[in-house]
């Protein structure tokens, strides 16, 4: 039991870890788009979000690739989450199915 909590902790913690990475990206390029230095906006993100990131990686995993494992998990499903409700309503507009005008 003491193992399978230790998995679903770091599976959270990558969820975490997914949401900081990837909604700080999202973050920063809607204000990458409005400065006037772009590139220090991005370079500066870049470190900050791979060095959090992956000393939480480092952190949660603890020579113990299970856990590596789950964390890695829990960082892409929370990738899927951060893409889909970052989404602008032009884009969910055009991926709805088109109905069909015609019986079959």
């Amino acid at each position: 039991m003491n193992e399978t909590l230790a998995l679903v902790l770091s599976w959270l913690a990558g969820a975490a870890l997914g949401a900081f990475f990837f909604g700080g990206l999202w973050w920063t390029v809607r204000k990458s788009l409005v400065s006037r230095q772009p590139a220090v906006w991005v370079f500066c993100s870049l470190l900050l979000r791979m060095g959090v990131t992956m000393t939480g990686f480092y952190w949660v995993a603890g020579a113990n690739w299970q856990r590596l494992l789950a964390c890695v998990i829990g960082f892409f499903m929370a990738r899927h989450i951060v893409l889909r409700l970052t989404r602008s309503p032009e884009e969910i507009l055009a991926r709805k199915p088109q109905e069909a005008r015609h019986a079959p």
